[in-house]
C-alpha cells in the first residue's frame, strides 16, 4: 500500500483542532535543534534518516505502533523514503509532502479584533515566527509587514471583499524578504517605508512614512499614527491604530525587544532603543495591545491564536522595560542578542532593491527561524 502524503496545511489543521500529532523528524540533529515544528499538541523525536537506511534496529524502539507517525525532512524525499520503510514494518505513517520547505511557507490568518467598523487580522507565518497584519474598514485595507508570498494577502483581501490601498513596512527586515513592494505593484497600492531605512536606494518606489502622520482606511475613521521607534534599525517605525493597538514591528515584543546589533552598532542603537522605551513607549497606556512582527516562542500565542499582549502585562513580565538606568539597559540589550539571522546582509540588500534573486534562491535565504528579538522576560 502506498504511503499517504500530508500537506503543511493539513498538518496545521490537525494541530489547530487539538488532535495529538507524533512527528518523526529525520533531518540531521543540528538542523533539528536549530529549527523544528513545535506545538503543545506535538510529540516529536529526531532520528536521522541514515539510521533507518543502515537497518539500525534501535531506531525503531521509540516509535509508537498505535499512533500515526508524520515523517518530516527538509524537502520531502528523505521523509518519503523513511515512511515507506516504516509502512513495510506495519507502522501507521504519513509524510510531510515537501518537508520543512513547505512548512516554512505556510501562512495562517487570525482575527485580532472586529469592532467599530474595523477588522484587524494577524497573519502568522508559523515556521518563521513572522507576523503581518491586514487592517480593514469599509471595503478598504492596509497591509503591514507582508511576507514574501504576496499572493496570500491577495487571497485574504478577496475573502474579505476588500481592496488593498496601502502597503507598509515597519522597518527594513533582516530575516525574511518583504512582500511589500511586490504586493503594492500587483494591487496598485502605495508602498510606505521609512526614508531612513532606504537612504541611497532608488530601485523601489515608495512614499516615506515620515511624510504621513495620519492615514485613514475607508470611511470609518481609523487612525494609523507613525511613531518613530528606532533601536532595532535606525528607521524603525511603529503604528498606533485607533489609540489602542500598537503594531510594534521589531521594536517591542510580547517577550522582549528588537535586537540592535544588526548594523554593527549595538551600543549606539541600544541607546536609541532606550530612548524609545522610556520616551515613546513609556507614555503609552497599559491597555495598549502590542502586536509585534515576530515571536520566538509558541508560548507567546494566546488562547485565541493571536500573538499579542497588553503593554501593562509586558511591563510586568519584562525586566528591561523597567530598567531606567541607561548604562545597565545598554549593557543588557547590546550584550544579549545571540546568533545573527542567517543571510541577513543579502536579505537586507534584496529588501532595499539593491539586488534581485530568483524564487529558489529566495526560498533558501529565508529557511530557518527568526532571530530578531532580544528576550529578557
Amino acid at each position: 500500500m502506498a504511503v499517504m502524503e500530508m500537506s503543511a496545511k493539513q498538518l496545521h489543521n490537525k494541530i489547530k483542532n487539538g488532535r495529538p500529532v507524533f512527528i518523526l523528524d529525520v533531518r540531521n540533529s543540528e538542523d533539528y535543534n536549530d529549527w523544528r515544528i513545535e506545538h503543545k499538541h506535538i510529540t516529536d523525536i529526531n532520528i536521522p534518516y541514515f539510521d533507518f537506511l543502515d537497518d539500525n534496529e534501535d531506531a525503531y524502539k521509540p516509535l509508537p505502533k498505535d499512533t500515526e507517525i508524520v515523517v518530516v525532512c527538509a524537502k520531502g524525499s528523505s521523509a518519503k523514503m523513511v515512511a515507506e520503510i516504516l509502512n513495510e514494518r506495519g507502522y501507521r505513517v504519513r509524510y510531510l509532502t515537501e518537508g520543512m520547505l513547505e512548512w516554512s511557507q505556510l501562512y495562517h490568518p487570525v482575527i485580532v479584533s472586529e469592532q467599530d467598523g474595523m477588522k484587524i487580522i494577524q497573519v502568522n507565518r508559523l515556521a518563521k515566527g513572522c507576523l503581518s497584519y491586514m487592517i480593514i474598514s469599509d471595503g478598504q485595507a492596509i497591509v503591514v509587514d507582508p511576507g514574501r508570498h504576496y499572493e496570500e494577502y491577495l487571497k485574504l483581501a478577496e475573502q474579505e471583499q476588500a481592496t488593498i490601498i496601502r502597503v507598509m513596512d515597519t522597518h527594513l527586515h533582516a530575516d525574511h524578504i518583504s512582500g511589500g513592494p511586490e504586493l503594492a505593484k500587483y494591487t496598485g497600492a502605495m508602498y510606505h517605508i521609512s526614508r531612513n531605512e532606504m537612504q541611497g536606494a532608488d530601485a523601489i518606489s515608495y512614499e516615506a512614512l515620515e511624510d504621513n502622520q495620519e492615514i485613514e482606511v475607508g470611511n470609518v475613521r481609523v487612525k494609523v499614527l507613525a511613531i518613530p521607534t528606532p533601536g532595532h534599525t535606525p528607521g524603525s517605525v511603529s503604528f498606533m491604530v485607533n489609540d489602542r493597538y500598537l503594531l510594534s514591528g521589531d521594536t517591542i515584543f510580547v517577550g522582549g525587544l528588537g535586537r540592535p546589533d544588526l548594523g554593527g552598532k549595538a551600543r549606539e542603537w541600544a541607546q536609541s532603543l532606550y530612548d524609545t522605551v522610556f520616551t515613546h513607549i513609556a507614555s503609552m497606556s497599559d491597555e495598549t495591545l502590542v502586536l509585534p512582527t515576530h515571536y520566538a516562542d509558541r508560548k507567546e500565542i494566546n488562547e485565541q491564536g493571536v500573538v499579542g499582549a497588553y503593554l501593562g502585562d509586558i511591563r510586568i513580565a519584562n525586566e528591561v522595560l523597567r530598567m531606567q538606568n541607561r548604562e545597565q539597559f545598554t549593557e543588557m540589550v547590546a550584550g544579549a542578542s545571540g546568533a545573527t539571522p542567517p543571510n541577513y546582509e543579502e536579505i537586507v540588500k534584496i529588501n532595499r532593491g539593491d539586488v534581485c534573486v530568483p524564487s529558489d534562491v529566495a526560498v533558501a535565504l529565508e529557511i530557518g527561524p527568526n532571530r530578531c528579538a532580544v528576550h529578557h522576560s
